[in-house]
């Protein structure tokens, strides 16, 4: 299994599983000479972790980081960054029941079949525990573009959804558990949430994230083009099913003339359908783009399955887990699209 490694100048390697001793990972790539906030590392990874709010699985993890190396009196030395993050909550008997059995729309049939073995504790490494390791690597990628802002929020729960624009407000964001920049929207999903939680259901939704001060240049032509490695770097979180940037879908209902973004003497445009990006390389706009993320495969209701050996058998789902994965979400959206950029900036200052 190959697939362990994102990015080409700054690059993250990742190890561990769910339900092993801990996950971690190798960061290389970071310039020297970096002044590091590890108390904003931190902070990422507690917008992350399990059992912070009502609407959320309640395992309890303190997800703490420590780093092994790479960093010296603070700042970075130019060596790989290595870090690792302890499992402490692990209740691994929750997935006796699905030692042979696979979970409808879960990973556990698909790895079994590849590879031949499966760590069925919790989805072994295709659970998102693994996003931990991602969170970290992004709240440290921030730090080397400090000057770019990348927010991300709760756009929609369900057919609940923000309809007026007008009506956002970035700092609700972390004054409530959905993370949701509209107050009264944000309680009736929250509402929500918990209904479907009672019902033994979960729910899907989308996440919106805004990166505002992106340099003009950033992404190569052909195969390296910034808004691809984006929709990579989301479409590789787990549950996301799409990705859609600048006007999206919509795009295809307007005419070439409503489309097309004007350009003005101050270099940036009147519109920005483009969503920051035109031919793969930052324009200097902001970039916006929006991630769809699926209900949780793992349902606490009576489903249709086979075991090992192929025999039709009925699969319940016990143990903790969330009823909507958005809330959680938001810093590893964030972190991922920080991770395209900072190693986007790289490779611009190496090819200068």
């Amino acid at each position: 299994m190959a697939s362990n490694t994102f990015g080409r100048q700054l690059q993250l390697t990742t190890y561990g599983e769910s339900h092993g001793i801990a996950i971690g990972g190798i960061i290389d790539g970071v310039p020297a000479g970096i002044q590091l906030d590890l108390e904003a590392i931190q902070l990422e990874l507690d917008r992350r972790k399990p059992g912070q709010s009502a609407i959320v699985t309640q395992r309890k993890e303190s997800d703490i980081v420590q780093f092994k190396s790479g960093i010296f009196e603070g700042k970075t030395t130019g060596m790989p960054i290595g870090f690792e993050i302890q499992n402490a909550d692990q209740k691994s008997k929750d997935y006796g029941h699905i030692k042979e059995v696979f979970r409808p729309s879960h990973a556990d049939f698909t790895y079994s079949k590849k590879y031949g073995e499966r760590d069925y504790r919790g989805g072994g490494r295709s659970s998102a525990r693994e996003t931990a390791n991602w969170v970290v690597a992004g709240a440290l990628a921030k730090q080397i573009i400090p000057e770019i802002s990348i927010a991300a929020y709760t756009f929609s729960v369900g057919e609940l959804s923000i309809t007026d624009r007008h009506k956002v407000d970035m700092n609700q964001i972390e004054k409530n558990p959905v993370r949701c920049p509209n107050a009264e929207l944000a309680q009736e999903m929250e509402t929500y949430i918990k209904q479907i939680r009672k019902e033994g259901d979960t729910i899907g939704g989308q996440v919106k994230c805004i990166i505002n001060n992106v340099p003009i240049g950033l992404g190569d032509p052909i195969f390296e083009k910034l808004h691809a490695n984006l929709a990579k770097a989301m479409m590789t979180i787990n549950a996301v099913k799409g990705f859609e940037y600048g006007s999206g879908f919509s795009g295809t209902t307007l005419k070439g003339s409503q489309h097309n973004d004007e350009i003005l003497t101050n270099e940036t445009t009147k519109t920005n359908y483009s969503g920051g990006i035109q031919g793969g390389i930052s324009n200097g706009m902001p970039i916006e783009f929006t991630v769809a993320f699926k209900p949780v495969a793992t349902l606490m209701k009576a489903q249709s399955s086979i075991d090992e050996s192929n025999k039709q058998v009925t699969v319940e789902g016990k143990g903790r887990h969330d009823p909507c994965v958005v809330p959680r979400a938001i810093p590893i959206v964030e972190a991922m699209a920080a991770l395209v950029l900072a190693d986007a900036f790289l490779i611009n200052k190496t090819n200068r």
